[in-house]
């Protein structure tokens, strides 16, 4: 029986004190951002880990000097760490090749290309991806090149591993309505997912790791028999990180996923009511945006009352679980709000389960 247990910590947008951006409508308190990873690495000590995920936006804006801080940090610590990049750690062109260096320990000792694959532990491998392209006009995109989609291919078909993770900074799968198609989810989507996910469902690879969207959240496809785990910010509500604890054999793996919450820090000494009622102080124009455009198309004199009930919408879907229920509003706005509420599997603690009998693969109840 294979078993071993990690962490992950996503989006810490690391920033050393004097390279805070304080812009008026963020989101992120990632003046926060390095005592709430030490609040994370000091829970860790106890937790007998074998490695700790990073998936991407490791820096506030891929500051070169909160880049160094990371890697050294990181070099103090007892277990592995892998890292990949995400859009705010090479937000130009010319970033791209500076990422891998900075990460020699973590993920990048063989190579300068931003994808590799390491041996976690005997027949269990970790592939980091690159999802931060430019097109043509150097306007960053999420989406996986042709060479990278290749070398997952090639990578995979050798069979070499029984077991496969994957941690990529783009989500794969939708974790909100109609992520893909609505102008304020797409851009947290990766463009080509379904290119991967096709190869990731030829070679038996059901558990993908990702960032980026600030929410806690686990999405299931059953097309692909496919979990995409999504991380909350560590500088954003509710602070969440997660351990995970595999078991598998030939026939069955398991996952089981305990989600924690940065809860105080030196800076608040009640971390989570602070950012909830940061977030809910600056919800309003993102709500106003998200009612007054399709699919819904709310004229603003009607969305106007509402804001003042959804002040705390956004943090509770970034909290994960969450249900919603808006009886007094208008209808077209109830039906599409309410949908938000969380589908399984449970997003902050939750056992996965996937079979596979003759090579063909079925996933049990949640």
């Amino acid at each position: 029986m294979l078993k071993f247990r990690f962490a992950i910590a996503s989006d810490l947008h690391i920033a050393l004190p004097h390279t805070v951006y304080d812009h008026p409508n963020r989101f992120h308190l990632v003046e926060y951002s390095i005592p709430a990873f030490e609040a994370v690495l000091e829970h860790l000590q106890i937790l007998d880990i074998d490695f700790l995920l990073l998936p991407g936006d490791l820096t506030q804006h891929g500051e070169a000097e909160n880049h160094r801080w990371l890697s050294n940090r990181l070099a103090q610590l007892p277990y592995p760490v892998y890292v990949i990049p995400g859009n705010h750690d090479v937000p130009s062109l010319s970033s791209l090749d500076q990422f891998a260096p900075c990460y020699r320990r973590y993920g990048y000792s063989h190579t300068d290309e931003l994808y590799y694959a390491v041996e976690l532990l005997p027949g269990v491998r970790l592939i980091g991806m690159n999802s931060n392209l430019f097109d043509a006009e150097e306007w960053q995109i999420g989406a996986v090149d042709e060479e990278q989609l290749a070398w997952l291919q090639h990578t995979l078909a050798k069979g070499d591993y029984g077991v496969n993770l994957l941690m990529i900074h783009h989500n794969i799968l939708p974790h909100v309505p109609q992520q893909e198609t609505l102008p304020l989810g797409k851009r947290y989507m990766l463009q080509n997912a379904e290119a991967l996910c096709e190869i990731l469902q030829r070679y038996g690879v059901h558990f993908v790791f990702t960032g980026h969207l600030h929410v806690q959240d686990i999405a299931y496809s059953d097309r692909y028999d496919l979990y995409d785990i999504t991380t909350g910010s560590l500088v954003s509500y509710p602070h969440p990180y997660r351990l995970l604890e595999f078991t598998g054999d030939g026939t069955k793996q398991e996952l089981r996923i305990t989600s924690y919450r940065v809860t105080a820090i030196p800076q608040q000494a009640d971390l989570l009511h602070f950012s909830r009622e940061w977030m809910g102080d600056r919800a309003a124009p993102f709500l106003r945006n998200l009612l007054i455009h399709p699919p819904l198309n709310l004229p603003p004199a009607q969305v106007e009352p509402l804001l003042q009930e959804l002040r705390y919408f956004w943090a509770d879907i970034a909290a994960g679980d969450a249900q919603f229920s808006f009886p007094h509003f208008p209808p077209s706005a109830r039906q599409f709000l309410e949908e938000f509420s969380d589908q399984p599997p449970a997003d902050n603690h939750a056992k996965l389960v996937v079979y596979s009998n003759l090579g063909e693969d079925r996933r049990a109840p949640h």
